[in-house]
């Protein structure tokens, strides 16, 4: 099927859109590709093939300002998007996932072009490749519902990663960080400061005061460890208390919450909203 860019925008632009098989929406989409032969095979470690999907189908500047450049907050660079761990009917062997029937993944953005090029390049294509596997993009799915006020319990559908870089013995070390410890929060909060400034610009926006991102449901089970081009990675999955006022929250639900966001991290959904009037979330 081929679309020109007006109606590939005018499908990005609006809340949803029912086309055939297809329903695209701006900030965030369930994917769902089926494998031409099944069942669909793929590392353990996967992170950095999702990531280069994405890039491989954007239209060619963009995919290249995106990587050399992104949206700059003094020496560092935000892509300012994210994905989450991959959804479907699996089984594990021999340190690979293998796949019987769809595969998907939720993708998010809070910049309406990359989304736009991304849905605009998949429905053009006659054969898409992942894990030099031929799929067939099968759905496009909007999530319609975006939180709009907090305080809630959310549910990580990528790891949650922060950490601190510092030199010993000549050496770049990394530290990553827990969510029993004080730091994180407070790390995180300020990471969420950067991505802001980076995306809209200086300006003046609401203090952070009263915020807070909290365990809520978290142990040491929750601890992911991933291989991400030859560097570990560790970050947290479960349920966490996400306090944020505007226009953070949106940002982070669009570009994700931590560090390493474009690589597969700190994507969530909302778990509980409900509160009762002693502040206590209702199951």
């Amino acid at each position: 099927m081929l679309y020109t860019k007006d109606i590939v925008r005018f499908l990005t632009k609006n809340l949803f859109l029912s086309l055939g098989r297809y329903i695209i929406c701006k900030m965030r989409v369930l994917f769902e590709f089926t494998p031409r032969v099944s069942p669909f095979v793929i590392p353990v470690h996967y992170n950095s093939i999702i990531q280069s999907f994405i890039y491989v189908n954007l239209e060619q500047n963009l995919a290249s300002w995106l990587h050399d450049h992104g949206f700059a907050y003094h020496k560092r660079s935000f892509k300012m998007f994210t994905f989450s761990r991959l959804f479907g009917n699996s089984k594990l062997r021999s340190r690979h996932f293998v796949f019987y029937g769809p595969v998907r993944f939720y993708f998010s953005t809070p910049y309406d072009e990359l989304l736009e090029s991304l849905v605009k390049v998949l429905l053009k294509k006659e054969k898409i490749e992942l894990n030099d596997q031929e799929v067939t993009l099968s759905k496009a799915e909007i999530l319609p519902i975006r939180p709009t006020q907090s305080p809630f319990i959310i549910k990580m559908l990528s790891p949650l990663v922060i950490y601190s870089t510092f030199e010993k013995d000549g050496k770049k070390k990394t530290y990553y960080y827990n969510p029993a410890e004080a730091d994180f929060q407070k790390l995180v909060l300020e990471n969420l400061k950067r991505k802001l400034i980076a995306f809209r610009g200086e300006g003046k926006y609401p203090e952070l005061e009263g915020a807070y991102i909290k365990p809520y449901r978290v142990n040491e089970r929750n601890l992911s460890i991933v291989k991400y081009k030859g560097f570990v990675i560790k970050g947290w999955m479960g349920l966490f208390k996400l306090n944020l006022p505007e226009p953070y929250l949106s940002l982070a639900y669009d570009a994700g919450l931590g560090a390493k966001n474009s690589q597969g991290f700190g994507m969530w959904e909302v778990y509980k909203e409900q509160m009762s009037e002693r502040g206590r979330f209702i199951r």
